[in-house]
């Protein structure tokens, strides 16, 4: 996973992903809101021209992550997991 991980890394410049909020659903889930940005070196094409509002849901138990299931559209993680919209600074 790490291989591929700076693998996915190398491609751009100044890449980061930060998180806009938090969103503890039960005991075992905890669900991330966040966004990308950065720029291909390759293209040049900057993240900003793209989708960039994702989410990651975090399974937990006994203070360690045992599922991690990435989303690269936030409206899509809301919709699997039956919440509603989110709207407001750092929303959708």
């Amino acid at each position: 996973m790490a291989h591929g991980v700076r693998e996915f890394l190398s491609t751009w410049e100044e890449f980061r992903l930060e998180a806009d909020g938090f969103r503890e659903l039960d005991t075992e889930r905890v669900l991330v809101i966040d966004h990308r940005s950065g720029r291909s070196k390759t293209s040049g094409l900057e993240l900003a021209q793209m989708r960039t509002k994702g989410a990651r849901l975090f399974h937990i138990r006994d203070g360690k992550v045992t599922r991690l299931v990435v989303y690269f559209d936030r409206e899509r993680a809301f919709a699997d997991l039956g919440l509603p919209p989110e709207t407001g600074p750092g929303g959708s």
